[in-house]
């Protein structure tokens, strides 16, 4: 009993060593190739000393062609060292995406899909109120088109208020 109050006293001691002041919200973009989306916009939103939420939207339209993607990520940080952190989380997320022109007559060429989704990065927050951010993100997508396990690495760069 003796050794499991201990252990338990020594954890608490540890999470406590380790909480940090995040900031309370960060707006910036998400550069990677986001499974053909482009760079996001993002946004996080810190929910306690150490856990936050992050939302991305990325947008594509082009020639004959339009979509967007929205991930949804709850995430928890901790310190590495100095201004440096790194965080985990999951969530998911959805996407629609058409085509004017189907590739073929048979298929039709739009789908609005989900997908569930793991983040693992770290940041750096500077003296003055920027963020940068390396993450990868892997996705495991829910659609006829969008149905199998893709990987994002992306470069986050956000303004701290």
């Amino acid at each position: 009993m003796k050794k499991l109050f201990l252990a338990a006293l020594t954890l608490i001691g540890f999470t406590a060593a380790n909480a940090q002041d995040i900031s309370e919200n960060t707006i910036g973009l998400r550069l990677g190739d986001s499974d053909g989306f482009g760079a996001e916009i993002s946004y996080q939103r810190g929910l306690g000393d150490n856990n936050r939420v992050e939302i991305d939207l990325g947008i594509r339209s082009g020639n004959g062609y339009d979509g967007f993607k929205l991930a949804g990520i709850y995430q928890w940080v901790w310190v590495l060292e100095g201004d440096f952190n790194w965080y985990a989380g999951a969530g998911g997320g959805l996407g629609s995406y058409s085509f004017d022109e189907p590739f073929n007559d048979k298929n039709d060429d739009s789908e609005t899909f989900f997908f569930a989704a793991g983040n693992i990065g770290i940041e750096y927050n500077f003296d003055f109120p920027l963020q940068l951010s390396l993450d990868a993100r892997p996705e495991l997508g829910f659609g006829d088109f969008r149905n199998d396990l893709d990987f994002d690495i992306a470069l986050g760069v956000r303004y701290r208020f």
